[in-house]
C-alpha cells in the first residue's frame, strides 16, 4: 500500500495531460478561447448566469469584495472557521472584519448569532457578510438572503469547498451551490486538493450583469477593449483603463486542465460520498469520535471529512507516525496574530475555539483506495484501544 496517505491530493489523468499539451501547441497560452470555454462550462455546471475565471480563489474573493464596493469605514461579518483569505479580502479593501461564531453541528456561520450581531447595532453598521461552505457543507442561502435583505447586506459565498453541493429551499427546490440566485457572488477554488484542479485558479459566479462587468474589468487591470464601453475610440488598437484593476487572469493552459477536470467532477463527487459513507460506518462504534453531521436537505460536497475527537494532538501525531497525514482545518482566523492586533482574543468565539481544539481532517480524495481508507480507520481504532478515551 502506498504511503504516506495525504489528507487530499490532485488526480491528473492522461486526458488532462493531452488537453494541456494541445493548448501548449495552440496559438494562445493566455487570454485565449479556453478561458471563455471554461467559464461557460463552469457556469452551466453550477446553474449560474455568469462566471469569471481568475488566477486563484483569493483573487476571486478580492474581486467580489471590490465589485460590491467594499471600502474603508465599512464593516463586514465573516466566519472564523475558514482559510484566512475569506476575511483578508475585506481588509484588502480597507474595511473592518467582524467575526461571527459557528454552529457546532454544521461548523457554518450560526444564523442566530449573526442576527444577534445585526440587531445589537444600528441598521447600516454592516455592509455585508462572507459565508463559507466549510468542508463542502452548503449554507441554506434562502435563510441568509432573508437576513441580508432585512438588514441591507450583500452576500459573498465562499464555496471553495463545495462545487457540486446542493441545498433545498422552503418550497422543496434544490439549488446548486454557486447558482447565485441568493448570493451576490460565489467564489470557487481550483487548488490541487480541491474537486477541480488547475494548479492554482478560481472562479467567481454571479447573476448580476453589473457585477459581472466589474469583475471582468477589475480582473484585467481595469482595462477594456469593448467598443461599446470606450469613452472614445482611436482605432482597432485602442484600449482604455477605466478603473484601477489587477492582473488576476487565469491562463489558457490552466483553463484547458480545468475543462478536462470538470468533465469528471460528477464522478469525483460520487466517490467522495462513498468515502464519507465508509468512514461513517467504520467509525460508528467509536463513541468518542464524532463524525460529520449532515441534513437530508443538502448534498455535502466533502472536500474535507472532519471528525471531532478527544486527545486530538496525540491522535494527529500517532497517525502521522503511521504514514497518515491527517490535517487540521482551521486555526480560527480571529486568533491569528494579525487579527489579535485588531482586538480579537481567546474566548471571543467559543464554539469556533472548541471546534478547533477537537477537529481533525481525515484523508478524503477520489483516488483514495478502499485499502488505504481501511488502514486509516484501523489505525484510529488502534489509537483509542491503546489510549482509551
Amino acid at each position: 500500500m502506498e504511503k504516506p496517505i495525504p489528507y487530499g491530493r490532485q488526480h491528473i489523468t492522461d486526458e488532462d495531460v493531452a488537453a494541456v499539451v494541445e493548448t501548449l501547441k495552440s496559438d494562445y497560452l493566455t487570454q485565449g478561447p479556453k478561458i471563455k470555454e471554461f467559464e461557460e462550462k463552469f457556469a452551466h455546471y453550477v446553474d449560474a448566469r455568469y462566471a469569471v475565471a481568475v488566477n486563484n480563489a483569493t483573487a476571486g474573493l478580492h474581486l467580489a469584495a471590490k465589485a460590491l464596493g467594499v471600502a474603508p469605514g465599512q464593516r463586514v461579518i465573516v466566519t472564523p472557521i475558514t482559510f484566512a483569505a475569506s476575511a483578508n479580502c475585506i481588509r484588502y479593501c480597507g474595511a473592518e472584519v467582524e467575526f461571527c461564531d459557528i454552529d457546532p453541528q454544521t461548523f457554518l456561520m450560526d444564523e442566530t448569532r449573526i442576527i444577534e450581531i445585526l440587531e445589537s447595532h444600528p441598521k447600516g453598521t454592516y455592509a455585508g457578510m462572507v459565508i463559507v461552505d466549510f468542508a463542502g457543507y452548503p449554507h441554506n442561502l434562502e435563510v441568509f438572503r432573508e437576513i441580508a435583505d432585512r438588514f441591507g447586506l450583500w452576500i459573498i459565498e465562499d464555496a471553495c469547498h463545495a462545487p457540486g453541493a446542493w441545498w433545498t429551499d422552503s418550497k422543496g427546490e434544490r439549488h446548486k451551490t454557486g447558482n447565485s440566485r441568493f448570493a451576490d457572488c460565489t467564489v470557487f477554488s481550483f487548488h490541487p486538493v480541491k474537486h477541480i484542479a488547475t494548479g492554482e485558479g478560481g472562479m467567481v459566479t454571479t447573476n448580476n450583469p453589473e457585477l459581472f462587468r466589474l469583475l471582468s474589468l477589475y480582473r484585467t487591470h481595469g482595462i477594456t477593449r469593448d467598443p461599446e464601453l470606450l469613452d472614445h475610440n482611436d482605432g482597432g488598437w485602442y484600449y482604455e483603463m477605466q478603473e484601477l484593476g489587477f492582473n488576476y487572469r487565469l491562463t489558457d493552459i490552466q483553463a484547458a486542465l480545468g475543462i478536462s477536470q470538470l468533465s469528471r467532477a460528477a464522478a469525483g463527487l460520487e466517490r467522495r460520498q462513498e468515502i464519507a459513507r465508509r468512514y461513517d460506518e467504520g467509525l460508528a462504534d467509536l463513541p468518542m469520535v464524532k463524525t460529520p453531521t449532515r441534513s437530508q436537505e443538502i448534498l455535502h460536497a466533502f472536500h474535507l471529512y472532519v471528525i471531532r475527537v478527544p486527545r486530538r494532538k496525540e491522535l494527529y501525531d500517532f497517525l502521522r507516525a503511521e504514514g497518515i497525514l491527517a490535517q487540521v482545518h482551521y486555526v480560527p482566523v480571529h486568533l491569528m496574530p494579525y487579527y489579535r492586533r485588531r482586538g480579537w482574543k481567546d474566548g471571543d468565539m467559543p464554539e469556533a475555539e472548541k471546534y478547533y481544539s477537537e477537529c481533525l481532517s481525515l484523508p478524503m480524495y477520489p483516488t483514495l483506495t478502499d485499502e488505504q481508507q481501511d488502514y486509516v480507520i484501523a489505525k484510529i481504532h488502534e489509537f483509542y484501544k491503546l489510549n482509551g478515551k
